[in-house]
């Protein structure tokens, strides 16, 4: 896997859109009791040769694996187990040892147990240096116990048969309410005790329990996108082991604990900002740099309303639907290195639907990128009875977490409200957890909802990209304002999440990670490269 592989895995783990014991209903999270510890230190040893086959070959005979025992509800610290994989690359120099770097790749439902073996891709070689740096699958997630709603593939695709990503006609939505329905029965069915334990609080919890596993008397993390709300988390419940915690891409904490459809409607939001000034940049660099440029921002909507109508079919005859067309804007936002294959597709509809329009470049139709045919898995028969071996964390923590209305009798009123509002991704927001958490069947999980603002004695670094699509700005200002002790560093950048990409940012975090040194709040530095350089 390649640096730039890497990193378009992380952004498509934090945008994703995934298909016995009793909840013991506590509700507040400060009803956790702090349980005298039994945690028994974490047992490296080789890891599995299909997790070494997904890391560089280089990096194989460094890294070890553990499996920590958790306890499902950490109300019940004697009770059931689970067991939570982790992954150590040592740091390279012993002598300089600091202590453990966990990191969350985010999601939620990001698999992030080879995220230590990718660690140059992030940070700077001094962390590496001084660092074990540890990934892990949270519970239910990965490796870590998968929490799955479906027993075969075929469940799977039968259920997903009908369930639009872009609902529109009276057809669609009612379809995918009731598909959407089946997911949520099925979930009931099939996935197990971990169903009413996957809260953030439960896996900040576990954290802890990592943590202590390693032997840090502190924490010192770094969390992408969902990893911001899971270290904001972590931060409250346990401010005294708070050691160092480095947010990036975050959050509205408060926002997604206490009103999940304002948060949704708020995320649309970022999205149209960042696609706004992706189309603005476009237009400034010119046609040069970027196929699209020349009133940009009106033949995109002129694009979108058009195939509301119908599908646009290329000069190479690939068709492309409005779902299509959201979709893939939405995912290519996350990286900015790919602004100019996005821009290029866009010109090729264009032109497609205006053959009036001026010639379209060779250099663009050579550019325009096939759509993702899910990996090639769509041309594939499966057979009989096929294992299905994806899983369901996203919205067992979504769900669990966000709060929503417990009907979708509103549904289609409150998509239409949202799409107004942002023409381009509402609806697709919508459809979301919006849809799918009004059946969810876990009730009155034990959540963390605050408070926000315990203070810890090193402040909080909290990260934020100016044009984020996933979690907007305002987000990260927030973020900042509502933790008790932030500093907030801004980053005049595109796409999801920046660090390894900032060489200011990068350096300023690296001397708050090793040194305690926190930046100055309110510094803002630059990427390493512009869109459409």
């Amino acid at each position: 896997m390649t640096l730039a592989t890497t990193r378009a895995v992380r952004v498509a783990l934090v945008s994703a859109l995934a298909l016995g014991t009793v909840v013991s209903g506590l509700g507040a999270a400060s009803a956790q009791p702090e349980a005298s510890s039994t945690t028994r230190p974490a047992a490296w040893g080789p890891c599995a040769a299909d997790v070494l086959a997904e890391i560089p070959a280089a990096q194989r005979d460094k890294v070890s694996c553990a499996v920590q025992q958790v306890p499902v509800d950490h109300s019940r610290p004697r009770g059931d187990k689970t067991g939570i994989i982790m992954m150590k690359r040592p740091a390279l120099d012993p002598s300089k040892k600091i202590g453990s770097l966990f990191i969350n790749p985010g999601g939620p439902g990001g698999a992030g147990l080879i995220y230590s073996a990718y660690g140059s891709s992030f940070f700077t070689p001094e962390i590496l240096e001084k660092f074990d740096l540890i990934g892990f699958d949270p519970r239910g997630v990965g490796r870590s116990a998968p929490l799955r709603c479906f027993r075969t593939q075929e469940e799977a695709d039968a259920v997903n048969d009908g369930w639009f990503a872009l609902p529109i006609t009276k057809d669609e939505i009612a379809s995918s309410i009731r598909q959407s329905k089946a997911y949520t029965d099925y979930c009931k069915i099939n996935a197990g005790p971990l169903l009413n334990f996957m809260s953030t609080e439960a896996v900040a919890r576990d954290l802890d329990v990592m943590r202590e596993a390693v032997g840090d008397k502190q924490l010192t993390y770094v969390g992408f996108s969902y990893g911001t709300l899971l270290g904001a988390t972590y931060t409250n419940i346990f401010p005294q082991k708070s050691r160092a915690l480095v947010l990036d891409g975050n959050v509205d904490p408060q926002l997604r604990l206490t009103n999940g459809a304002q948060y949704d409607r708020e995320r649309a939001r970022g999205f149209e900002i960042a696609l706004d000034a992706m189309l603005k940049r476009c237009d400034t660099v010119g046609v040069a740099k970027c196929a699209f440029a020349g009133d940009a921002r009106k033949k995109f909507d002129a694009i979108r309303e058009n195939l509301r109508k119908g599908p646009t079919t290329l000069p190479n005859g690939q068709q492309v639907t409005l779902t299509q067309l959201v979709g893939t804007t939405s995912s290519n936002l996350y990286s900015p290195s790919t602004f100019k294959n996005l821009t290029a597709l866009l010109q090729a509809l264009h032109v497609a639907q205006n053959p009036s329009a001026a010639t379209l470049g060779v250099q663009s139709v050579v550019d325009v990128p096939k759509l993702n045919n899910l990996g090639g898995r769509a041309d594939v028969r499966a057979l009989p009875d096929t294992p299905y071996t994806a899983d369901d964390s996203y919205y067992a923590v979504n769900c669990t977490d966000k709060p929503f209305t417990k009907s979708t009798r509103n549904w289609a009123a409150t998509a239409a409200k949202w799409e107004k509002e942002s023409p381009t991704f509402g609806r697709y927001q919508a459809a979301s957890d919006l849809l799918t958490c009004a059946t969810w069947p876990t009730r009155h999980p034990d959540r963390w909802i605050g408070p926000w603002n315990r203070k810890t004695k090193n402040p909080v670094v909290v990260v934020g990209n100016y044009y984020d699509p996933a979690t907007q700005y305002l987000f990260a200002q927030r973020m900042a304002k509502e933790l008790g002790n932030a500093r907030l560093i801004s980053v005049d950048a595109f796409g999801h999440c920046i660090l390894g990409d900032s060489a200011g940012a990068d350096a300023a975090v690296t001397r708050y990670l090793v040194d305690l040194t926190p930046p100055v709040n309110g510094s803002v530095y630059q990427p390493n490269v512009q869109p459409f350089a």
